[in-house]
């Protein structure tokens, strides 16, 4: 009878577990089916879709200031950051080589230019004698000759000196604008060398409180840039401040390059030049900076907008049994909840920047909308029970 007794009472307490159990199952099914759902307003904003790209800071206008003479820079009046005017002296170089071929043309010049006096009078009389037959025509083509032979070496030796002077004044240079000097590429004593293409002296900038961005638009963007186009931009230099510009010009000329991938394969790049004017009156935007730019190709300012996951929030996932869906046609929809019905909402859209999308029609201001929904009590009962992947603390 004992033995029965506890029978019973064993399979009572089996049974009270597995009852205990399976209310506790439900309980946490009842948990994690739990919906919390996220609702916004139909509100307006502003919505803007960009492009990004990488360029360098350039001045405006720059001038690279050379030398058309070889010889040794004598004299420099200018250093970097100079403020430099238009017709200032910034150098010299040394000018006793050019006064001497100065020197050795004009006496060159004046020679022959005594003997053109010379044989131009010569021939002249004897024309005049060839005309009266008092010499003869030998006598007559000698003068000629002479006399043309003359003039050429008169010539000659006239633009060999206009040359030795202009070769002279060319050892004083000048800036050709005014603005600042943003580099100098010699020293006094060193020796420049003009052959085939001239030596850079200085480099002068005419305005930094106006700059240029030289970005580099890749090929799948560069259809959607456009002059007058806003842009913003950062350097480095300044990672807190944002810099405004507009696309005043787009270069048609490609260029080409390869990148790397994994080191070992390369795939060829196509990039198209996009010129950025900028002001700088703060003077921070410095020549050859790196600026990482922001395009704006389409913006829409004060219109109706809702956030891009909106359009993407599907009922059907969320559902319970006891809720209804009301759908409708149409490729994009807005779905609005009153007690357990979904209803959906046909729109049209406009410009989407990836966060926000423009509702152009189909919905009004102010109208709530479901923006997501998450099941609240998968957080809470982990927090309860833990992970039962990983192993908890051990027991006291």
């Amino acid at each position: 009878m004992k033995k029965g007794i506890r029978r019973a009472i064993t399979w009572t307490v089996i049974a009270a577990v597995i009852a205990v159990t399976v209310i506790l199952a439900a309980g946490k099914r009842k948990a994690l089916q739990q919906v919390t759902y996220e609702t916004v307003s139909v509100e307006k904003g502003d919505v803007a879709y960009f492009v990004t790209a990488t360029g360098t800071i350039e001045p405006v206008t720059e001038v690279e200031v050379g030398t058309q003479v070889s010889g040794i820079i004598a004299k420099l009046y200018a250093d970097y950051n100079s403020t430099v005017k238009e017709g200032q002296i910034i150098a010299e170089m040394d000018k006793v080589p050019l006064e001497s071929d100065l020197a050795s043309a004009r006496a060159t010049y004046n020679g022959n230019k005594a003997e053109f006096v010379y044989q131009e009078k010569n021939y002249r009389r004897s024309k005049g004698l060839h005309e009266k037959n008092l010499i003869s025509d030998t006598e007559y083509e000698q003068a000629e000759y002479n006399y043309a032979m003359a003039r050429s070496a008169f010539e000659s030796s006239e633009a060999a000196l206009a040359k030795a002077e202009r070769n002279l004044s060319y050892a004083t240079i000048a800036s050709p604008i005014d603005g600042i000097v943003i580099d100098r590429a010699v020293e006094e004593g060193q020796t420049v060398a003009a052959g085939f293409e001239t030596p850079t002296l200085f480099t002068i900038a005419a305005d930094l409180t106006k700059m240029q961005v030289v970005a580099d638009v890749d090929e799948a963007d560069i259809g959607g840039v456009k002059e007058g186009q806003r842009v913003s931009f950062t350097v480095d230099a300044y990672p807190d401040d944002v810099f405004e510009g507009r696309v005043i010009q787009i270069r048609l000329g490609s260029s080409s390059g390869t990148s790397s991938v994994t080191g070992t394969t390369t795939e060829s790049v196509v990039t198209y030049e996009v010129v950025i004017a900028a002001d700088n009156p703060d003077l921070k935007l410095l020549p050859r900076l790196t600026a990482n730019l922001s395009i704006y190709t389409k913006e829409a300012h004060d219109v109706l907008c809702v956030p891009s996951r909106a359009l993407r929030f599907n009922p059907e996932a969320v559902a319970g049994k006891n809720d209804r869906i009301n759908d409708c046609e149409g490729e994009a929809k807005l779905w609005t909840r009153e007690g357990n019905v979904f209803t959906a909402h046909p729109v049209t859209t406009g410009i989407n920047d990836g966060i926000s999308t423009e509702i152009t029609g189909g919905i009004g201001e102010g109208t709530e909308i479901i923006a997501g929904a998450s099941f609240a009590g998968l957080e809470s009962l982990a927090k309860k029970n833990g992970n039962p992947f990983m192993p908890g603390p051990p027991r006291k």
